[in-house]
Formats: C-alpha cells, structure tokens, sequence
C-alpha cells in the first residue's frame, strides 16, 4: 500500500508503525537503542515523526530488532523508500522552516480550511499575496521566496495524474471587503474565486456578515484527510507559527466545528454567484 502514500505521509505512516511494532515487543525506546548501540532519544526522534528523511540503514536495524517478518519487512522498506522521496518545498526552509504542513497539503485527499479575515494561500492571486505580505515583517526578498513558494503550491490543482484534493474552503465576507492593490487587482482577485469555485474538486462557501454571528468566528484551521487508513490532522495558524494538532478527539472536534461553520454559510452555488457579483461591482 506505500504506492498510494506521497513522501510527507509515508514518513509519518513509517513512524507510527515504528512505534507499534516497538510496543509489540514489549520493549521501551531506550532499551532499542541500547540494543542497536544508538545514542538514547533516537527511536523517540524517529516514533514522533521528528526526522526529515529516514536512514534505510536505520529502518532495516529496527526491522531486524523487532523481529519482523518477511512480507511486512518489505511493505515497511518501500514506506521508507517512499518517505525519502525529496520534495519542492525543502528548498524553501526560509519560508516554511520545520512545519510539514506543504507536505500535508500536497499529499491528502480532501482539505478543509476556514479563513475568517483573508483568503486562503491555495487560491489567492500572486497580487493578494503581495498586498497580504507587505504588511507583515518580513523583508522583501523573504516575501518573493514567499510568493514563490505559494504559487508552487497551487500547482497540486494542476496534477494530471488523478491526485488533486478536493478542496473544501469557507471564507467570509469580511476577507473580501478589504481595500488592497487597485481596484483592478481586487476585481481579478475575486474573478479568480469565481473560476477556481467552477472547478469539480473545489467547493468554495461564503459566509455574509448578514446571516450574523456563527460558531467558529475566533478559528482559522485546516484539515487534512489521508488516503488509505490513515488518520487526518489539523493545523492552526496565525502571524507567529504553524501548530500541528494530532490527537484524535482534538482533530474530531475541529472537524465538528468545521461542519457547523459550513452548514453556516452559502452553499457553492449561492457563494459563485455572489463573488460574481462583486467582481462585476468592482468594473
């Protein structure tokens, strides 16, 4: 099954089923580095996904410590080789810096995204990034790299191979009122919604200031689901950093608020429409 995982998931499939087969033997961390004469943490670097790319070498001791057999030994080694992978974003660690989260984005299936003040990286115009960067603290060469980057992430859309997430995004219309740019940029900014909305795979929902107050108002989090069995993840963010929310109750309940701020707003139609209306009262 590691063909239907990219780079980012494999890796985090690997480490936890690094833990699982430790916890079957009945050994703790410290006593498998012991046995393979590892300095202590490293399995406790490995089981919590705190690796970049995993050592073959490395996987294949714990395999054999673990007294692994054949079959699963393999499907584990081409996880591994999978989870080597080099990927776009690692050339932009001044952007990104250790957060997985391009990673996540470019392997799920379906990403659901809440954005209460501004629109979401996936689908805003290189324009709108600039306009959002400029008031931030960041150097000018930081936000180029910045714009860059972003823009390769919206190339997942363009995927031939049959691999592009749904993609699930409530905005408000607070995000759009905003006055940026020229009238002409905010004018192409929001045709650009109306056309990604038109897309099959992405499902675009507007709430009004006019429907009032709804649950969720102070979030702004992403979800992300994974093919396969394995489990989805959120992400909060603001200004200072990127938080990555594991556990499964806590990313079960940002999937229910998720659902009440949908069920909230205008559904994809309604919301296309409205966006076409405001670009044509930016002419």
């Amino acid at each position: 099954m590691s063909d239907i995982y990219g780079p980012t998931i494999a890796k985090r499939r690997l480490a936890r089923r690094l833990t699982a087969l430790r916890t079957r033997t009945g050994l703790t961390a410290n006593q498998v580095c012991d046995k393979l004469s590892w300095g202590r943490g490293k399995v406790g670097r490995f089981e919590n996904n705190s690796w970049k790319r995993p050592e073959l070498s490395d996987i294949r001791d714990l395999l054999r410590a673990y007294q692994v057999p054949d079959d699963e030994y393999q499907e584990l080694e081409n996880l591994a080789l999978v989870a080597r992978g080099r990927q776009w974003w690692r050339e932009y660690g001044d952007v990104f810096g250790d957060s997985e989260y391009p990673g996540y984005e470019a392997d799920a299936v379906r990403i659901c995204l809440f954005m209460p003040l501004i629109l979401p990286g996936l689908l805003q115009t290189p324009s709108y990034m600039r306009a959002q960067m400029s008031v931030g603290t960041q150097p000018p060469s930081w936000r180029e790299r910045a714009v860059a980057a972003r823009l390769r992430r919206q190339e997942l859309f363009e995927r031939q191979d049959g691999t592009v997430p749904e993609l699930v995004a409530v905005i408000t219309e607070a995000s759009l009122l905003y006055h940026w740019g020229s009238q002409a940029e905010r004018r192409a900014q929001v045709e650009h919604l109306v056309e990604m909305s038109r897309r099959p795979n992405i499902q675009l929902r507007l709430v009004r200031f006019v429907d009032g107050l709804h649950h969720g108002m102070s979030s702004l989090f992403t979800i992300f689901d994974f093919p396969g069995d394995e489990p989805p993840l959120a992400y909060l963010e603001n200004d200072a950093e990127l938080q990555e929310v594991n556990e499964p109750d806590k990313v079960a309940a940002y999937a229910a608020i998720f659902e009440q701020i949908r069920n909230a707003a205008l559904d994809a139609p309604a919301t296309t429409g409205h966006l076409k209306h405001l670009a044509d009262t930016l002419e």
